[in-house]
């Protein structure tokens, strides 16, 4: 028999915390003149905001995440050190766009490279890296292109390492968002590069171009965009009391557009949602009935921290469950997956989460099973 339980505990949970959810769609309507658009919340992947997130986009200058990811691996493979130098080729120096003004036959340091990068948006310190670690920019690129499919991003072609205009050069705002993600938790120890507002290279002194790093809103990375065709696009970070938001936009009008909507979107996330930890790993959420086991009940239990994400304005609505066929027949063993907690709401997509057996329960021998078969025949009863 099915049994959905929703427990004076879930009640008394719900009416002290309001409305919670594990988010996995957006959950409030919110207009943004970004042609693409994507919000989520880092931990739990809660997305807040999204607008045609899957449709395939000339990156931009955004594309420069993925090749400095390539170069971090590299640093944390230990093929690669901060102080190596690299050669400048001719090609490097000669590429049009943001420059970190390299010159021919210059060797230049990994971290200077990196630097110019991230901070200064130079094609031609992506085009020196590029050839050092795979021979050719296209090569590299491949590489790229290979390295994104690894990390899930399904919708990244890679044609150089720049993000300069090419037919193939193209990524989604949702693979933006998996690849900054990525980057901050894959490499945390290069990730400060990001937040650097300004780097100065043969006496030239650049700023970042990320403006939200000079508002007053958490933000530490990432990288902004621009070409003709893909407009201003940002993929940008913040972090307010220990929650961390992704943001990606594109297709915006002019730089005052990007840097106000972005704001606009990042503080939007921070202050119309929050998270909730409901569960740390072994709690107990509920007891189930067993049928013929050694025990008359099995905890069910979750096998990690559970964290929602949910609307602050939500009040109302709310259902929380235990679901489950009930009795769960015996032979138990302790983590096996038996129920599920369902969360839903009036506005919002059901999420459920599975719930594990928390401990072994044994099935009863012969004559135990016919006693309790007797039982249930005389009482309805397990």
């Amino acid at each position: 028999m099915k049994r959905t339980r929703t427990s004076l505990w879930f009640a008394i949970l719900a009416a002290g915390l309001g409305l919670f959810a594990l988010l996995a769609r957006p959950a409030l309507a919110l207009e943004t003149q970004a042609r693409e658009a994507l919000l989520i919340d880092a931990q739990t992947g809660a997305v807040l905001l999204d607008k045609n997130s899957d449709v395939s986009m000339p990156p931009a200058s955004m594309s420069k995440i993925m090749t400095a990811y390539m170069v971090f691996e590299r640093l944390k493979a230990g093929s690669l050190s901060l102080d190596d130098e690299l050669p400048v080729s001719e090609k490097a120096w000669r590429m049009g766009g943001s420059k970190m003004f390299v010159e021919v036959g210059d060797q230049i340091r990994v971290e200077d490279l990196l630097r110019g990068v991230i901070v200064q948006s130079g094609n031609d310190a992506c085009i020196v890296l590029a050839e050092a670690l795979a021979g050719s920019e296209e090569a590299f690129a491949e590489q790229m292109t290979a390295k994104a499919r690894e990390l899930g991003m399904t919708g990244s072609t890679f044609a150089n390492a720049t993000g300069w205009p090419h037919p193939n050069q193209r990524m989604t705002a949702r693979d933006l968002a998996i690849l900054a993600n990525r980057i901050i938790t894959d490499h945390a120890d290069f990730y400060h590069y990001y937040s650097e507002k300004e780097f100065t290279w043969s006496d030239i002194r650049q700023g970042n171009r990320n403006p939200l790093l000079y508002k007053n809103i958490g933000a530490d990375g990432l990288k902004t965009g621009h070409t003709e065709e893909a407009g201003y696009g940002l993929t940008a970070s913040a972090v307010q009391n220990g929650r961390r938001l992704i943001l990606v936009v594109n297709g915006l009008p002019s730089i005052k557009a990007r840097s106000a909507e972005a704001e606009r979107l990042m503080s939007w996330g921070f202050r119309e949602f929050g998270n909730y930890e409901l569960f740390a790993t072994g709690d107990t959420v509920d007891e189930a009935p067993v049928w013929l086991g050694a025990e008359k009940t099995v905890p069910l239990v979750v096998d990690e921290n559970v964290t929602v994400t949910l609307p602050r304005s939500a009040r109302n609505g709310m259902e929380v469950a235990v679901v489950y066929d009930s009795p769960i027949p015996a032979p138990i063993p302790a983590g096996q997956e038996i129920a599920r907690l369902r969360v839903s709401w009036p506005e919002g997509v059901p999420v459920e989460v599975p719930l594990m057996a928390g401990e072994d329960v044994e099935q009863l021998g012969p004559f135990g099973r016919i006693a309790a078969s007797i039982k249930f025949l005389l009482l309805g009863t397990p």
